[in-house]
């Protein structure tokens, strides 16, 4: 991945060259590539050609650095480490980030228009896709529900709703991004193939709220349903941590039962639903 993102990002050495080199420090050399994975795991689970995963999987991990540039931002969450590194607004300046999140974005559309190892059916399917996932109706749309409901308690639906858009419409694009890098998958394949896509989506997203509050656990006890650092819903505050905790399982069953149609195929993508859950960081 780091090297199919490396010969595919324009070179610091090329202009606007400062753009460019705040690109690749927010795209390389770091983060766990879960989402290009799951697109590298779905292809082989299918049988699509190598050759063909390499644009799908950057154009995933394109977005997913973009998303991260422009949510760490000042007028969004305001951090200041990403990766065990300063984020791009502080290595650079926040014009640059900015900008860089924007080229980010605009460089996976390409990397998938241009692919010619991909039918251009596939292309064009591929960008519907990643643009719906990214959009308003997916991962920018649970942004803005995220940033609305600071201090508010939201119900457990409109918590899933926000995350299944917030952090699963990547996780849901990156798996059906492999899926399509082989033409003709069978329907039963591609249809246990989005419901494994959805259950690992949300178990990403509540593992990721338990690994905030077992990393800050005074925030436990306030107000029901809320995280007071950062002042939004989390799932171990609505529910308890042990609920929490026994949701993720419940998704994680879900996710590996999902998998039966593709039999030995979907070993890696099973392997990739137990690491989402049972990370630590």
């Amino acid at each position: 991945m780091e090297r199919a993102l490396d010969s595919r990002l324009p070179s610091a050495a090329q202009a606007p060259a400062h753009l460019h080199a705040a690109m690749r420090y927010a795209t390389l050399d770091g983060g766990k590539r879960v989402r290009a994975s799951l697109v590298y795991a779905t292809g082989e689970a299918v049988g699509a050609p190598d050759g063909a995963l390499d644009a799908p999987a950057c154009a995933i991990e394109l977005i997913h650095a973009y998303s991260l540039v422009h949510d760490d931002l000042p007028c969004m969450d305001d951090d200041d480490l990403r990766r065990g590194k300063p984020t791009c607004h502080k290595a650079f300046d926040q014009a640059t980030a900015l900008l860089a999140g924007d080229a980010l974005q605009s460089c996976a559309f390409e990397i998938l228009a241009n692919e010619s190892a991909l039918s251009a059916a596939q292309r064009l399917r591929m960008i519907a896709i990643l643009a719906q996932a990214a959009g308003s109706r997916g991962m920018a749309g649970g942004q803005a529900i995220d940033l609305a409901s600071g201090g508010k308690t939201l119900t457990l639906p409109q918590l899933e709703d926000m995350h299944r858009r917030k952090t699963g419409a990547l996780i849901h694009a990156s798996v059906l991004l492999g899926a399509l890098a082989r033409e003709n998958v069978a329907a039963e394949k591609l249809t246990a193939l989005e419901n494994y896509s959805r259950a690992i989506g949300l178990a990403f997203q509540i593992t990721d709220d338990i690994l905030d509050v077992e990393g800050n656990a005074e925030t436990l006890g306030k107000k029901p349903g809320v995280d007071r650092e950062r002042g939004k819903p989390t799932y171990p505050l609505l529910m308890g941590l042990s609920e929490a905790k026994a949701r993720a399982k419940t998704l994680h069953a879900q996710a590996l039962e999902s998998l039966a149609p593709l039999g030995d195929n979907g070993a890696i993508l099973a392997e990739l639903a137990g690491f989402i859950i049972e990370r630590r960081q």
